[in-house]
């Protein structure tokens, strides 16, 4: 896996496009293998290995610009800039792009593109990994996401600080729909909860898949986060372990969620080690059972589901379990 850098691409540091082109062909597991997202091969970038599909067409690539709203004096951070058709028009409106590209050739065709104009100056391209990938300060984001790092890239740029204005990000429709669905509605889950804690989401467009190349098998769409600033003052690593569990089964009340033996066993551990920190004493005949049946019974969610508890409700419960000295993580 390529390592990040923050210097800027030279394209005379990799092979020409056309002689890489010609070292895959003449291999038959070459970079350009067979993809499990499309049944079309691009003849020259690793588009099925990085997850990746250039968008194709250009109104489609200029509305995903407008809904983030560029000011001149913004910085955006740009994710998957495959051949760069987004990543010029971010230039027109801004005062700084820096492109996170996994494939150099990709990288090397971005700035082939900028090459000897004004805007060269004002783009920086990062080589690697976004993961892992050292990021500058940003204030927005628009992203084309690879399939693979949909999850991590939602949760590193709300994670991410100072906490950007705004995020414009293209994934696969049914991530995207996750995303922003509501209690009560066949998509609402953990992941929704815990982005729509952290951030107001709402879907912005829907981008058929005849609009890149190759064409996914999936269809896409395009969501519009802005991350609350200041964040809720509630420990992530919390949440997302209460979550974890009544999620589990969500259609299951949360009383029998909680009682299975593993969840018990855990928020037992976990209280005692509560308990030793805060130098409470601990009584023999303790019983976590009774213990978190007192808490869902006080609250009222003991016969709740958790595909229809909202926010606030998942809130209060975990408020509740800590006036315990009960924790998730």
């Amino acid at each position: 896996m390529p390592r990040a850098t923050s210097e800027r691409f030279n394209r005379a540091h990799q092979p020409s496009i056309k002689s890489a082109a010609a070292k895959g062909s003449s291999s038959k597991n070459n970079d350009n293998g067979e993809g499990s997202s499309s049944g079309v091969r691009n003849p020259i970038f690793n588009t099925e290995r990085f997850g990746q599909h250039i968008l194709k067409n250009p109104q489609i690539a200029q509305n995903i610009v407008d809904k983030a709203n560029l000011r001149p004096t913004d910085k955006v951070l740009e994710v998957g800039p495959g051949t760069g058709n987004l990543t010029v028009r971010i230039l027109e409106k801004a005062k700084h792009v820096t492109a996170v590209e996994m494939d150099p050739r990709m990288a090397a065709e971005v700035t082939k593109r900028v090459q000897g104009k004004p805007e060269q100056r004002k783009l920086d391209i990062i080589i690697g990994d976004f993961v892992k990938a050292e990021l500058p300060y940003f204030d927005v984001c628009i992203s084309n996401t690879p399939y693979q790092i949909s999850s991590p890239l939602v949760f590193r740029l709300l994670s991410h600080r100072p906490i950007c204005r705004i995020a414009v990000l293209m994934f696969q429709r049914e991530f995207a729909l996750r995303l922003v669905a509501q209690p009560g509605t066949d998509l609402w889950s953990r992941l929704s909860a815990n982005v729509q804690l952290f951030a107001k989401v709402d879907l912005v467009m829907h981008v058929g898949k005849n609009n890149f190349r190759p064409a996914p098998l999936v269809e896409s769409s395009v969501v519009r986060m802005v991350p609350l600033d200041p964040p809720p003052p509630v420990k992530f690593e919390e949440f997302d372990g209460l979550g974890r569990i009544v999620f589990s089964r969500r259609n299951k009340t949360v009383h029998a969620t909680f009682m299975a033996k593993g969840v018990l066993e855990m928020l037992e551990k976990n209280w005692r080690t509560w308990c030793s920190v805060q130098n409470k004493m601990i009584e023999d005949d303790v019983s976590m059972k009774g213990k978190v049946e007192e808490v869902l019974n006080s609250t009222g969610y003991s016969d709740q589901r958790a595909a229809k508890m909202t926010l606030d409700d998942l809130l209060k419960l975990l408020s509740a379990f800590h006036d315990e000295g009960i924790h998730f993580a």
